[in-house]
């Protein structure tokens, strides 16, 4: 549906993961390009006459949040502040024939596909020598690289295969060139990223190429940091291990989401790793990888998860000690082999649950952070704040993960830039630090 006139300012808000962030800055480049002027996740409507939502579509909450923003933006519209209201995404991918009949205010709704059209129906050009490359709105250095679309795991309670379709691997060139250009641009951190990045390759020559993947990229940004993200766990390729080990710049980071641990649990997932299969896998990470930060995930209040079964989890994480770990509650999703189940928990046990795993990685959290107390890290400072530069250890991905703080008063620190700090305090998900040429100036 294109609009009836060329819309002179355009806001685009992205919501949900990383992976959306990328969709979203693909769009933000062609219609720049087509010389339309973009506000990327504005404060306010004010000046603009579009607005773009990239919604979310994966679970409860997430569906929740898109709807609620896209009626905030519907009733600026019904205001006379917007004249035209896009929805993009997982969302609309998922349920665009409903949303069509509920929220007929919407100016057209796009899948996950179709950039192409929706360029188009802004006023846009589309431009295929743009192919791949975007505008980045993240913080200057640092960057998400996406090397694969889509997943061919059927994991019981997951909907993503039914929204981006199975795993089709980008080919290394193109990688290899996008991480050139970020590079280029200054970007020190390069994030890889996809539905299952472990998964990389096998659909393009029959083998798992992750590890030579980072090898590549290890070389591009030799100066800077490579991070992994979203390994699964089972086929994990161990030649990764020793890529990981033995290359300064590649993070000594394993995100590998596991989901549970209970082997009943684990079979009704559909996640074809057993409980010692798991318990193995992260004991030979951690002996290949000396000091490796661990992430992780699990998934509580799935349907018929006994006490019995939630206190296997609990008891896993307090023997294993994971270094970083989330909880999601379970979202019971149409289109998914779980649904066919009984959604049993309730949400107020799910919630309860979940926070019991979350106060005990708090108590874990603190336990790590209180011994790196002395310890010389490289950091890398990501802004300033209140009275603080914040800064990120190479166990730390940006937005969920720890951070460093180092104070304003008596330092000089650029955002952007790495820096050498001794930790001086910890709390149970922060660290404070002094740049080690302040604590020698001091001491003189």
């Amino acid at each position: 549906m294109k609009t009836k006139s060329r819309p002179n300012n355009i806001g685009i808000v992205s919501l949900g993961c990383a992976k959306n962030l990328i969709d979203s800055e693909l769009l933000q480049k062609q219609l720049f390009a087509s010389r339309l002027n973009i506000a990327f996740d504005p404060s306010s409507v004010k000046g603009l006459d579009t607005m773009v939502i990239n919604t979310c579509g994966f679970i409860g909450d997430a569906k929740q949040e898109s709807v609620d923003t896209i009626l905030s933006y519907l009733k600026a519209k019904s205001e006379g502040k917007l004249k035209h209201v896009f929805v993009m995404g997982c969302l609309s991918e998922r349920y665009r024939e409903q949303l069509i009949k509920d929220i007929p205010e919407v100016d057209g709704f796009y899948g996950v596909n179709e950039l192409k059209k929706i360029v188009g129906d802004l006023g846009g050009h589309y431009n295929k020598n743009l192919l791949g490359e975007r505008m980045i709105s993240t913080p200057s250095h640092y960057a998400y690289l996406k090397i694969a679309e889509g997943c061919d795991r059927q994991c019981s309670f997951c909907a993503i295969p039914g929204i981006r379709g199975s795993h089709v691997s980008r080919p290394s060139a193109d990688i290899i060139s996008e991480a050139e250009n970020l590079v280029e641009k200054g970007v020190k951190e390069i994030i890889v990223i996809s539905q299952d990045t472990t998964y990389y390759g096998l659909d393009l020559v029959k083998r798992r190429k992750i590890a030579s993947l980072l090898e590549q990229l290890s070389v591009i940004n030799s100066n800077g940091w490579i991070r992994l993200h979203y390994a699964y766990p089972q086929g994990f390729p161990f030649e990764l291990l020793s890529v990981i080990r033995d290359h300064e710049n590649i993070c000594s980071y394993v995100d590998i989401p596991l989901q549970h641990i209970n082997n009943r649990i684990l079979r009704s997932m559909k996640r074809r790793l057993s409980s010692e299969k798991t318990r193995t896998l992260v004991e030979t990470i951690r002996k290949e990888i000396p000091g490796v930060t661990l992430r992780t995930s699990f998934i509580v209040g799935y349907p018929g998860e006994t006490d019995k079964e939630f206190r296997d989890l609990l008891d896993f994480i307090r023997e294993t000690e994971f270094e970083r770990l989330g909880v999601f509650m379970y979202s019971h999703e149409e289109d998914t082999p779980a649904y066919s189940q009984q959604d049993t928990i309730s949400r107020k046990i799910k919630q309860e649950r979940a926070d019991e795993i979350m106060a005990l990685q708090e108590q874990i959290s603190l336990n790590n952070n209180i011994k790196r107390v002395g310890e010389k890290l490289k950091v890398l400072i990501d802004r300033k704040e209140g009275d603080y530069y914040i800064a990120r250890s190479e166990g730390d991905s940006p937005e969920i993960d720890n951070e460093v703080l180092i104070p304003l008063a008596g330092n000089k620190l650029i955002p952007g830039t790495f820096s050498e700090v001794t930790i001086t305090a910890a709390e149970s998900f922060d660290l404070y630090a002094e740049p080690l040429q302040w604590i020698a100036k001091r001491r003189k």
